[in-house]
C-alpha cells in the first residue's frame, strides 16, 4: 500500500514540475523583429559626412549634416 501511495506521489510530482516548466516557457516574451527597412542615407554637401535624410538639412537641392555647413556653401 506505501508503495502505491509513493508511486502516485512520484506521478503527481513530475507532473506538477512539467507543468511549471511548460507554463514558464509559455510566459516568456519573442523577441522583437528586427527591423527589416532601414532608412536612406544622404552626404553633406560641404563635408561629404553620411547621415539619415531624416536629420539632414535640404537646400537648394543639396543635403546638408548642420546648419553650419549649409550656411557655408552659400
Amino acid at each position: 500500500m506505501f508503495k502505491l501511495i509513493l508511486l502516485a506521489f512520484g506521478a503527481w510530482l513530475v507532473y506538477r514540475i512539467l507543468k511549471g516548466y511548460n507554463r514558464s516557457i509559455e510566459s516568456r516574451e519573442p523577441p522583437l523583429p528586427q527591423a527589416e527597412e532601414g532608412e536612406d542615407m544622404v552626404r553633406c554637401a560641404h563635408c561629404g559626412v553620411h547621415l539619415p535624410r531624416s536629420e539632414s538639412i535640404l537646400s537648394q537641392g543639396e543635403f546638408f549634416c548642420s546648419e553650419a555647413h549649409r550656411k557655408l556653401r552659400k
